[in-house]
């Protein structure tokens, strides 16, 4: 499955941006589940073509990225994709992503995989003959790579795929502060105060990280907005600990099963730093490393016609080591 994209496709942003403005979906049937956490919180997971106790149906489990949730194309485009090939999937939107306001005052970060090690268990065990498998993008990604390194042969994921991950948050950090790249931070950052000010709404935030709610516009990049709120609720220093310690490039020689990296040296959320080399990642680990493909984008074909290539990558992969078992 070569990537080719037309020539007007390999801009970067083109790719970033075509499918949020421009791809198009038939209504797709889900099932809702309110999935409890060992804290008492809890996160909303979006099933497409549900499985059964008896069946050994394959199940792909998604992690949307920053902001994301069912409404972002690259998850619906793969679960119809999956749907195709026989799988039955699964989103588990973090914490608030959903629509619905979780019950914590903390939300989700790159680094958290305790909701997802929790909801994926619960899928082993009430599905036990079923392979499972995983998808996660951008920050979706990055939780995921960290996930099933801390877990190692523990896990019961079959195969994984990270695409775009972000892999050194403070070089992508840096990196959202500059040029255009300064345009996709603003977007996210307007959806992250939003979700900030609920918060005030529900609990006595600046009791809880010493920021006024006035001082919530203030934060114009994502240091700031880490610094203020993700790093403090979250238990970290600052967000320079909080982008060290949760950053999954250091765990990758750690991962066990197989894992593709799907990855575009011109993604404009982050510079080619983040891309690991062949001493940074375990025997496991493929990595596909593409010229162009944007953030989240791999988009083959032509303007006119394009070709959702990562989708059915994704899905090949799976049915690949399915077969090799």
């Amino acid at each position: 499955m070569k990537f080719q994209p037309s020539f007007l496709l390999k801009n970067r942003h083109v790719q970033t941006l075509y499918a949020p403005l421009f791809r198009k979906f038939p209504k797709i049937e889900i099932d809702i589940e309110n999935f409890t956490l060992s804290d008492g919180d809890f996160v909303e997971a979006y099933w497409h073509k549900l499985t059964n106790h008896t069946n050994t149906t394959p199940i792909l489990i998604l992690f949307h990225g920053l902001t994301g949730s069912f409404d972002s194309p690259y998850i619906k485009g793969v679960m119809l994709a999956a749907e195709k090939k026989g799988f039955s999937s699964v989103l588990m939107h973090f914490r608030g992503c959903s629509g619905k306001d979780n019950l914590k005052p903390r939300s989700y970060h790159s680094g958290d995989t305790q909701d997802a090690r929790e909801f994926i268990a619960s899928i082993h065990k009430r599905y036990p003959k079923a392979k499972l498998f995983a998808a996660g993008y951008s920050l979706g990604a990055n939780m995921l790579l960290k996930l099933i390194a801390e877990e190692k042969d523990k896990t019961p994921l079959t195969a994984a795929v990270a695409v775009s991950a972000p892999m050194l948050l403070d070089v992508c950090a840096n990196k959202m502060r500059k040029g255009f790249s300064k345009f996709y931070q603003n977007i996210l950052l307007k959806d992250l105060r939003l979700a900030l000010h609920k918060k005030y709404d529900a609990h006595p935030m600046k009791k809880l990280i010493g920021l006024k709610r006035e001082d919530i516009e203030k934060l114009k990049d994502f240091w700031e907005f880490d610094e203020a709120y993700t790093a403090k609720i979250n238990g970290f220093q600052s967000a320079q600990d909080y982008y060290t310690k949760s950053s999954a490039k250091q765990y990758l020689k750690a991962i066990t099963i197989p894992t593709l990296i799907i990855h575009a040296k011109d993604d404009p959320f982050m510079t080619q730093e983040v891309i690991p080399k062949k001493e940074d990642i375990s025997k496991a680990i493929s990595l596909e490393i593409l010229d162009h493909g944007g953030h989240v984008g791999f988009i083959s074909g032509s303007l006119f016609s394009p070709i959702y290539w990562l989708d059915k990558r994704i899905v090949t992969f799976y049915k690949e080591q399915m077969e090799k078992q």
